[in-house]
């Protein structure tokens, strides 16, 4: 399934200025080919007989004059991971800290973004500010670690995350800069979103998905926040033994880089499943790329191998 997914990668330039810049692209996803795949992939597999949750919140950041009211907002993460990542909330802006794996991945997630998003607006990747005039969206932006770097790279951002300790950290950095100061925070989800008519350019989920109840509904909210045309972009982690021996037993266990629990094996999607999901609500995934980690340099980079985490690129077709 995996291999016939990566015969259809090819790799291609993203001049990013970043360790290793280009993105693997999936240009042609042959639907039939997806539905085939993923019929045969993942509905049965089992789980090994330890698993636990993911490594990064999902669900909701906001200004603090937004966060009344938090707490009775109805979210699609599961009780348990809300409860997980409120617990770190204060640690997301220490760089050795829970969220130490994912500063370190910033740089490589950022890069994927501003290849893909300056491919499809047709705007400038050399630019200081290539997402001048984008409304951009970050689901469940934590602490902010995501929305800060898109703000100055000139989007309009809209920071979401159903945990309150989360937006009003969010909140409290954005507002250290006069540049982030500008990012809309709201203690929300998705869903809310969706119902309140909210659209934007961009729609951008990472490493939320594996914590949500439901991923397909989840997409449907994210497809649902899209203009036409516009763009997603989703992380997550494969659920494939590697993933479940270096997000689980290496990053949990031996390297301790995340608190024991953090990950559940059983949550995560194979790259067949997501872009299926993502077909039966309106979006084409049109790039597909890794993330590979070196411990001789302690960086990531970005690679066709998609068997442990990965992140994609789609469109939204026009209605």
């Amino acid at each position: 399934m995996a291999s016939k997914l990566l015969s259809r990668v090819r790799a291609v330039p993203a001049r990013l200025g970043y360790p290793r810049p280009f993105s693997p692209t999936l240009a042609a996803f042959a639907p039939s080919r997806l539905l085939s795949d993923a019929a045969a992939a993942g509905a049965g597999d089992s789980p090994p007989a330890s698993a636990s949750p993911a490594p990064r919140p999902s669900g909701s950041s906001g200004k603090l004059e937004h966060n009344a009211g938090c707490s009775s907002v109805r979210s699609s993460l599961k009780d348990s991971e809300l409860a997980k990542f409120s617990a770190i909330a204060d640690t997301w802006w220490d760089s050795e800290g829970p969220f130490k794996p994912l500063h370190r991945m910033n740089p490589t997630r950022l890069a994927f973004i501003r290849s893909t998003l300056c491919r499809h607006f047709g705007k400038d990747p050399s630019s200081a500010r290539p997402f001048e005039g984008l409304k951009v969206v970050d689901v469940g932006c934590g602490g902010g670690i995501l929305s800060e770097p898109l703000a100055r790279m000139g989007a309009s951002v809209t920071g979401v995350d159903a945990v309150d300790k989360n937006i009003k950290i969010a909140s409290i950095h954005a507002d250290l800069d006069p540049v982030t100061s500008t990012i809309e925070y709201c203690c929300t989800t998705a869903e809310k979103l969706v119902e309140e008519q909210r659209k934007f350019d961009a729609v951008i989920s990472l490493e939320v998905i594996e914590h949500v109840a439901d991923p397909a509904e989840f997409c449907k909210s994210l497809a649902a926040l899209t203009i036409p045309e516009g763009a997603i972009v989703i992380s997550t982690i494969n659920r494939s033994m590697r993933a479940y021996a270096t997000a689980i037993v290496a990053a949990e266990y031996l390297l301790r880089w995340l608190p024991k629990g953090t990950h559940q094996w059983s949550s995560f999607l194979t790259p067949e499943e997501l872009a299926l999901i993502l077909q039966r609500s309106s979006i084409s995934v049109k790039e597909m790329a890794g993330f590979v980690y070196n411990p001789l340099t302690g960086r990531w980079s970005l690679s066709d191998d998609v068997g442990v985490n990965f992140i994609a690129f789609g469109t939204k077709n026009s209605q």
